[in-house]
């Protein structure tokens, strides 16, 4: 684990194995205590730690920079601008230190005896780099006592869902990326309204099969070393409104926002308008996890409000409008979202949106493997939405097969596997999206 993140991160993994050590002994030191004071500054401080280390590495130019553009307007001196670089996971494992030490805290499970243990539950080399984002007592007795998923199925299964992730990423991330990453670098000025449409469609495409690829492999990995992660995507985009495209949507991270944000900040124990507040707080604050960017910040409020909406009347009331309607406006106001969150800045993301809206004319048209491509993605974004196609995600991800199903399965991932190894070594490197938050 320690080789697998020194050799993206050398330097940093002194940052990591610090914090680790001091939380460790901080989490067994509270553990033992009774006074209730002690107990909360010393959660107080951990937490405090954590947090100020993301800070500086992910927020700390991001602030300078806005305080030297204030400061700028009344004609003081600018400020000088860190170069910082970002160490790698650092979202994800702060994250999980958090639940470790708040677990303990809440006394949902006992802190783990031995320090290497502990490394273990941080730097799961499959999880650490993008999750998925795995709550401590969810796993602590794992991390023990696996010997209970060390079998030949949890192997096998493992290894089918390592090479759907993979497959989802190379041969349909990376190739409907090339649509999405040719329209957004072109000026929009420039763009029709098609394009501009076919653009962020293709980079809905992307993001969900680059990230949820990324999940199906660590969680494949983690279930063939004798490890069960929590799954962390389920068909988005089949959702009926924004609040069930957060259930489905990373997962993780959104039973992160709620059992350690909003529950603390009084979840839907508070009146009407505070809950409401409560929400667009958590959205922001999921926003702004994903990158040190205004652009982060608006694309959390911007489903923060629709949230919001969901749980008003009229929300309510535009769920009888009925399956297919609902499904499609859900995916519209997530394309939507989808703009802030690719664009390189507020003024290309409303230029973007500009274009999209205006009804501009132009010349675009896909080529066949564009169209192959965007039609795949379309097909496995969307099957969910019918029962066929639910009936192979159920057999798929929550059936225990036999042993003539495992065969099939055998042959049908071996010769996958195959050809996601002659794409990679005939294409150039796509990392996935998510390494950079």
């Amino acid at each position: 684990m320690f080789f697998f993140y020194s050799w993206g991160a050398p330097k940093f993994i002194f940052v990591i194995l610090g914090t680790t050590f001091i939380d460790f002994h901080l989490v067994k030191w509270m553990y033992h205590t009774e006074n209730e004071l002690k107990r909360k500054l010393i959660l107080t401080f951990s937490v405090c730690m954590n947090f100020g280390l993301l800070f500086y590495f992910k927020y700390y130019n991001f602030f300078i920079e806005n305080v030297d553009y204030v400061l700028q307007a009344f004609h003081f001196s600018s400020i000088r601008i860190v170069k910082i670089i970002l160490p790698i996971g650092i979202s994800f494992y702060t994250f999980e230190t958090i639940t470790y030490v708040v677990d303990v805290y809440r006394k949902l499970h006992k802190p783990l005896d031995k320090f290497w243990n502990y490394q273990l539950y941080i730097i799961l080399f499959p999880k650490l780099i993008a999750g998925p984002i795995v709550r401590y007592h969810e796993i602590a007795d794992q991390i023990e006592d696996r010997s209970q998923n060390e079998t030949i199925d949890n192997i096998l299964a493992g290894f089918y869902q390592f090479v759907i992730g993979l497959a989802k990423k190379v041969i349909l991330a990376n190739n409907i990326g090339v649509i999405a990453d040719e329209i957004f670098k072109t000026d929009s000025a420039e763009l029709s309204s098609l394009s501009a449409w076919t653009g962020i469609v293709a980079y809905s495409f992307q993001i969900y099969f680059d990230f949820s690829g990324y999940s199906d492999m660590a969680i494949g990995i983690a279930k063939m070393i004798g490890f069960k992660l929590p799954e962390n995507f389920n068909s988005p985009y089949i959702s009926k409104n924004i609040t069930e495209f957060w259930r489905r949507w990373h997962i993780t991270l959104g039973n992160w926002m709620k059992n350690y944000l909003y529950i603390p900040l009084g979840g839907n124990r508070t009146s009407k308008w505070r809950g409401y507040l409560n929400l667009w707080i958590v959205f922001l604050a999921s926003g702004i996890w994903h990158g040190a960017s205004w652009n982060f910040a608006i694309w959390g409020i911007f489903h923060g409000c629709f949230l919001v909406f969901d749980r008003t009347k009229i929300g309510n009331l535009v769920l009888r409008a009925g399956n297919f309607i609902n499904i499609v406006k859900t995916y519209f106001i997530v394309l939507i979202g989808w703009v802030f969150f690719r664009a390189d800045n507020l003024h290309h993301a409303f230029s973007y949106l500009k274009t999209m809206f205006s009804l501009k004319m132009g010349d675009f048209q896909l080529d066949s493997e564009g169209t192959f491509y965007m039609f795949l993605c379309a097909l496995f974004a969307f099957w969910g939405a019918f029962k066929f196609g639910q009936k192979i995600i159920n057999k798929f991800y929550y059936t225990v097969y036999n042993l003539s199903e495992h065969f099939v399965l055998s042959i049908f991932a071996i010769s996958l596997m195959i050809i996601c190894i002659m794409m990679i070594a005939s294409s150039d490197f796509n990392p996935f999206i998510y390494f950079r938050f």
